[in-house]
């Protein structure tokens, strides 16, 4: 059976159990329907009005990294500040891409101007933070500044600059201009104006990223330096939950229900209690134990409990793939090389064989599933265009070897994998090292284990060699992976650089196609192109996620965007 038909068959599998995409997030995301058991529902915290709180307890495999929405960059954050912070727009419950179907939350409204390159927002009248001090235009204009300027260097800071666009963004975080001049003002306490260098075709739909949320200047100024958002005391809430317990790097934390939230009829749930467990095991036996009511399933978990009506296989979104550094490392300096590693890889035998969860081989950058073009079509549809350079062909992969040891000068190879300590990535990065070296007679993988933290700290410092990662889109438009790609870019971990690459992408951001949907689309498989020729990363796979959830739970929205689950229309039976 060839590639396309597996992936064609692998991709109806998923979404018959439940895999739901925007565009190439793709067009809706599916909204959790659960089934049996009942879970733990005695915990601190508010109470339903029969005297039985409804308390949602929740797995997460990684600790919360930040609860500072200007610092934050992992997942697991991101989904705990958006249970407490409301933004400007929100995902309808189908994941809607579409800004013509975003939900306003903190913003009732807003008007475009003729040239799209200014958005004037109004603000809910009864939006109001958990201090009692009402949500301003200014709690935005401040928590924007603060994500530019270089003082705090956010991670982050580009969302505002290269992919928002926002007037200055870009001089501001290199130093040009004070934060003062940036491209967002207060009209007055509940109007914001917001002005763009260029139109920007997905800006709505990027003010539901944590970046954009909004901070309460007068509380945040009144805290010592360095504690906002790390402990319920020095949070504020504007959303459908308040923290009630937590602490940095805590392996359990939980919130309740906000009472003064001004949509507080739809939150079903008097609370959410979190907990940290890095082993599928021992997760999956308190869920067993009813300790937990969503838990995410390894993939031998998820043969084990294949035709349970609890089992719940959702699009992640995340692409998994190898960054190589070409900056340090000579062997990754070759073309050759990077190709030859490309092909040795058998993807199909990886989702099946070891991850096993609905997760789909991928061979583009941008992953499938979740972009969709002027059209309606799945930017990266088919996934045997880049064929010729990337496809699981240890023929192929022999070749390649042989052009780079004649290139190197040499015939033996010593790289170093590094993987986070987490049992798949380490379960993957074992397959990868036994596929790699038996097609690769001369090259050894020798796998490094890291938490999470310190791997990620790693491949920005470009301390590794080759490393197993990931990235989810940020928003529904292939340029949430293509810019990283680009020279200078802090995700840029290969330190590889193009300049045709790069004019393709400014053209795409900030040139000639910004107003030609149609060009600018050509133009961002142009530059795929040159990604997939050169091997600049190796994808592997796209994620999806086997979720147990207990009957009786229903409402979780899960996205493959941004956030990846959403609790405020979640019932608990």
């Amino acid at each position: 059976m060839n590639v396309k038909k597996i992936v064609a068959l692998l991709l109806a599998l998923v979404m018959v159990l439940g895999l739901a995409a925007c565009g190439t997030d793709s067009g809706s995301t599916a909204t959790s329907a659960a089934t049996a058991g009942s879970g733990d529902e005695t915990t601190a915290g508010s109470s339903a009005s029969d005297g039985d709180p409804k308390i949602l307890n929740i797995m997460v495999e990684i600790e919360v990294e930040s609860l500072d929405p200007q610092e934050a960059t992992d997942g697991t954050s991101f989904e705990v500040m958006a249970n407490y912070t409301d933004g400007l727009t929100q995902m309808d419950a189908d994941g809607a891409a579409d800004e013509s179907k975003l939900d306003g939350v903190i913003a009732e409204s807003w008007e475009i101007s003729d040239d799209a390159c200014c958005y004037t927002f109004h603000l809910r009248e009864d939006a109001k933070w958990s201090n009692g001090t009402p949500v301003t235009a200014n709690d935005f204009v401040f928590a924007w500044q603060r994500a530019v300027d270089p003082a705090m260097a956010s991670e982050y800071s580009y969302m505002l600059s290269d992919i928002g666009q926002v007037k200055n963004a870009a001089a501001i975080i290199a130093g040009e201009m004070d934060k003062s001049e940036l491209g967002v003002k207060a009209l007055d306490d509940k109007t914001l104006e917001v002005t763009l260098e260029v139109p920007v075709s997905y800006f709505l739909s990027l003010m539901y990223f944590p970046t954009f949320y909004p901070v309460n200047q007068a509380f945040f100024e009144s805290l010592p330096t360095g504690t906002f958002g790390t402990s319920p005391e020095t949070t504020l809430s504007n959303g459908a939950f308040i923290l009630s317990s937590y602490e940095p790097a805590a392996l359990s934390f939980s919130l309740v229900k906000n009472p003064d939230y001004y949509d507080a009829d739809r939150v079903k749930l008097d609370g959410l209690n979190y907990q940290v467990i890095k082993d599928s095991q021992q997760a999956y036996m308190s869920y067993q134990n009813g300790d937990l009511d969503i838990v995410m399933l390894s993939g031998d978990q998820v043969e084990q409990v294949e035709g349970d009506p609890e089992l719940n296989v959702t699009g992640a979104g995340y692409l998994w793939y190898l960054t190589l550094n070409q900056h340090d490392v000579p062997a990754l300096a070759n073309q050759n090389m990077r190709l030859a590693l490309s092909n040795a890889v058998d993807r199909v035998s990886i989702v099946q064989d070891v991850v096993k969860d609905g997760s789909v081989a991928t061979y583009t950058a941008v992953p499938p599933q979740f972009a969709a073009g002027p059209d309606g079509s799945d930017f990266s549809a088919d996934q045997e265009k880049f064929k010729d350079v990337c496809s699981d062909d240890t023929e192929k992969a022999a070749a390649y070897y042989e052009a780079a040891k004649a290139e190197l000068g040499t015939d033996t190879f010593e790289l170093e994998l590094l993987v986070e300590d987490q049992t798949e990535t380490q379960n993957v990065a074992a397959v990868i090292k036994d596929q790699v070296e038996k097609a690769l007679p001369g090259v050894t993988l020798n796998i490094k284990v890291e938490p999470k933290k310190q791997r990620v700290a790693d491949i920005q410092d470009g301390n590794y060699e080759v490393c197993l990662t990931r990235w989810g889109p940020d928003y529904a438009d292939p340029m949430t992976y293509l810019n990283m790609w680009t020279t200078g870019c802090s995700n840029n971990y290969g330190l590889w650089s193009d300049a045709s690459y790069d004019t393709i992408i400014a053209d795409c951001t900030t040139g000639a196609y910004v107003t030609d949907a149609e060009a600018r689309w050509n133009a961002m498989y142009d530059a795929e192109k040159i990604i997939m020729d050169q091997a600049v990363i190796i994808p592997l796979y796209t994620k999806a996620n086997a979720n147990m959830i207990k009957t009786g739970v229903e409402g979780i929205e899960f996205h493959p965007v941004a956030l990846n689950r959403v609790y405020k229309d979640t019932v608990k039976g």
